[in-house]
C-alpha cells in the first residue's frame, strides 16, 4: 500500500540519525514503545469510571424524610 522497501527505510533511518543523533535513539524507541503499550492497554481494558446515576430512594413518596435541617413544610427559618 505505501511501498516502503529496504531502501526507503534506510533513508528514513539515516534522516532520523542525523536529526536526533545516535545517543537519543534508544530514548525515542523506549518512549514510542511505552506510548503504544499504554494506548493498547487503554483501548482494551473496560472503563473504570461508572457514569450511571444512582437510583433515587423513591422521590415521589411523601413519607420519606427530607435532608437534615431541611424544612419539609416549606417554612423558612429567620436568619439572624
Amino acid at each position: 500500500m505505501f511501498g516502503f522497501g529496504i531502501g526507503e527505510m534506510l533513508v528514513i533511518l539515516v534522516i532520523v540519525l542525523i536529526i536526533f543523533g545516535a545517543g537519543r535513539l534508544p530514548e525515542l524507541g523506549e518512549g514510542l514503545g511505552r506510548g503504544i503499550r499504554n494506548f493498547r492497554k487503554a483501548t482494551s481494558e473496560p472503563d473504570s469510571i461508572d457514569v450511571t446515576p444512582p437510583n433515587p430512594a423513591n422521590p415521589a413518596d411523601p413519607s420519606s424524610p427530607g435532608e437534615p435541617g431541611d424544612a419539609s413544610d416549606g417554612r423558612s427559618t429567620p436568619e439572624s
